[in-house]
């Protein structure tokens, strides 16, 4: 089975989706991009995350083309390969309908930098306007609504997020979904005080050398 260890972590990833409350059912999709064999990985439409095997994960070219897999793969299949061909050092997106995105999504607010965590996704988070799931339309949307940055809330949909690597690309929609929920919280106790430029610069500074290095 090709990509068994980029399917694997797919498998583990979706079902943390459920575990940590980051979705509901079947909602949201994770893929994974391995560079040298130009392949992503994408999990499969509306299969349970606990009954999901790594068989049923779908691989495919940035085409689009389906490569090994007898599943139907997610219909998120654009939204994720246009990172894959648009932004190089992308290899994972992780998509979920987490509740506080998905309410500031509704409100089709952007989140402010009231909490230096933003810095996970950049200076801040966009909204997009709405689009219809499973579209081209959709895809660019999310592309531009990323540009110089990690993570995107879709407008009346949810949240998506990238990462060199699928536990970073995981880590940064997590994140985000904890600022979500603070940012709504704090506009609704009165009015939250935003960080300055200056702030976020350094904040990102130093985000480059946290954690562990590899």
């Amino acid at each position: 089975m090709i990509m068994q260890d980029e399917r694997e972590k797919i498998v583990e990833y979706c079902q943390k989706l459920i575990t940590n409350g980051l979705t509901k059912g079947t909602g949201g999709n994770i893929s994974i991009y391995n560079q040298k064999e130009k392949l992503m990985a994408i999990s499969p439409s509306g299969i349970d995350y606990f009954k999901t095997k790594p068989e049923d994960v779908v691989v495919l070219d940035l085409d689009g083309k389906i490569v090994d897999g007898n599943r139907k793969p997610s219909s998120e299949i654009d939204m994720h390969r246009i990172f894959y061909v648009k932004r190089p050092g992308i290899n994972s997106v992780v998509h979920a309908h987490s509740i506080y995105s998905s309410v500031l999504a509704c409100l089709n607010w952007s989140i402010e930098p009231i909490h230096y965590l933003i810095g996970y996704s950049g200076k801040n988070v966009r909204c997009t306007k709405y689009c219809t799931f499973g579209t081209a339309e959709l895809a660019y949307s999310a592309y531009e609504g990323m540009k110089d940055r990690n993570a995107v809330i879709l407008g009346n949909h949810g949240l998506l997020a990238v990462g060199t690597d699928i536990a970073k690309a995981f880590d940064t929609l997590e994140e985000i979904e904890f600022c979500a929920e603070i940012y709504y919280k704090a506009k609704i106790a009165g009015k939250p005080v935003v960080l300055s430029d200056g702030d976020m610069d350094i904040v990102l500074d130093k985000f480059k050398s946290y954690g562990q290095k590899k």
